[in-house]
C-alpha cells in the first residue's frame, strides 16, 4: 500500500487525506486519475494492468540500460527513447513504451550513424549522444508517424487480399463467425481470435501480420456503442482513429443505439498490436443479439470504408 501511494505521489497524485496504509477515497481518486491519464479503464482498482503501468511510469531515460529483451522492456524511459529517436529521423516504430524489434532497429541505426559501438544497448554513452543531438535539432514530427501515414496511403483501396484480424474475449463467438463470413465475401483474409487475454490476441494478430484488427466487446451495462483506438505518450494511431470514426458513423445508427463516440486508450489490445486496431464496446446485450445481422453488416462496411478512405 505504501509503495502504491508513494508511486502515485511521485506522479503528483496526492493520497495524503487517507490514513497511512489505508486504501481510502483519496487513494481511489488518485488511482482513477492515473488510469484516466494513461488511457486505461477507469475503475479505481489497482489491478495488474494499472500496477504494471504505474511501475512503468517510474522509469526515466538513462536510469537503466535499455535493450531488446524477452520479455520486452517497458516504461516511460522506452517511450522517451522512441520519441527522441523519431524526432531525429530514426524510425523506432510507434511510441508505445515497449522496446521491441522496431525500437532495436532504430537504436542500431542511431548508433551506427553517430559512430559509437553498435550493440543495440542504450547505455550512458548512447543516451548522452541522443540528448546532445536532440538539442541541435527541432524536428516537429516523428518519422514513425510520417511513415505510418504513408504506409496507409499506399495500401490497396479494397479489402481484397487484406488480412483482417477480428477478436472477442468470450460470449460473441456467433457474432465473430458472422463477421468473418461477411469479410471473406469481400475478398479479405480473416483471422478470428477467441481468448479472454488481450495480450494473447495481440500476439496472434502480430504473428499473422494482420493489416487491421477489430475487437468486439459486449458491455451489459452499456446502452450504446463506443469505439477505442490506440493513443498514448502524446501520440496516436492515425489508422486506428479513422477506423474508430467510421465504426461510430455506421454501427449506432444501424442498431438504433446511442453513439458513445470514440476515445484514445492504451489497453493491451491497442497498445501491443503493430497494426491499426480498435475495440468496439456494445450494449445492451439483447439489442446486440437481436440485431446481429445489422451489426456484422455495419462492421464489415466500416472496415471496407476504412480501406477506401486510406486511398482517398
Amino acid at each position: 500500500m505504501d509503495d502504491l501511494r508513494n508511486r502515485l505521489g511521485e506522479l503528483g497524485l496526492t493520497t495524503e487525506e487517507d490514513p497511512p496504509g489505508i486504501f481510502g477515497p483519496a487513494t481511489r481518486a488518485a488511482v482513477e486519475a492515473f488510469q484516466h491519464r494513461r488511457g486505461l479503464r477507469v475503475d479505481g482498482a489497482c489491478g495488474p494492468q494499472t500496477w504494471n503501468t504505474l511501475v512503468e511510469a517510474g522509469f526515466r531515460l538513462g536510469e537503466r540500460a535499455l535493450f531488446r529483451a524477452s520479455p520486452m522492456l517497458r516504461g516511460d524511459d522506452v517511450a522517451e527513447l522512441q520519441q527522441r529517436l523519431g524526432a531525429l529521423g530514426f524510425d523506432s516504430g510507434r511510441v508505445d513504451g515497449i522496446f521491441g524489434d522496431h525500437t532495436a532497429t532504430g537504436v542500431l541505426d542511431f548508433q551506427r550513424n553517430i559512430g559509437v559501438q553498435v550493440d543495440g544497448v542504450v547505455g550512458p554513452l548512447t543516451v548522452g549522444e541522443l540528448l546532445r543531438m536532440q538539442a541541435r535539432h527541432r524536428r516537429t514530427e516523428l518519422v514513425s508517424n510520417v511513415r505510418a501515414r504513408e504506409q496507409l496511403r499506399q495500401s490497396p483501396p479494397t479489402l481484397v487480399g487484406r488480412h483482417v484480424a477480428i477478436g472477442e474475449p468470450g460470449g460473441l463467438a456467433a457474432t465473430l463467425s458472422a463477421l468473418r463470413r461477411n469479410l471473406l465475401a469481400s475478398g479479405a483474409r480473416v483471422t478470428a481470435m477467441h481468448h479472454p487475454d488481450d495480450s494473447i490476441q495481440a500476439r496472434e494478430a502480430n504473428a499473422g501480420e494482420a493489416d487491421v484488427l477489430i475487437g468486439i466487446r459486449l458491455d451489459p451495462d452499456a446502452v450504446g456503442c463506443t469505439t477505442a483506438y490506440y493513443a498514448g505518450y502524446r501520440t496516436e494511431s492515425p489508422g486506428g482513429r479513422r477506423l474508430a470514426e467510421l465504426v461510430q458513423e455506421l454501427v449506432p445508427s444501424s442498431l438504433g443505439i446511442e453513439d458513445g463516440g470514440i476515445r484514445g486508450m492504451s489497453v493491451p489490445l491497442l497498445r501491443e498490436t503493430r497494426m491499426p486496431a480498435v475495440i468496439v464496446e456494445l450494449g445492451p446485450a439483447a439489442v446486440v443479439v437481436e440485431q446481429g445481422r445489422a451489426l456484422t453488416d455495419a462492421l464489415a462496411a466500416a472496415i471496407g470504408a476504412w480501406a477506401r478512405s486510406l486511398w482517398e
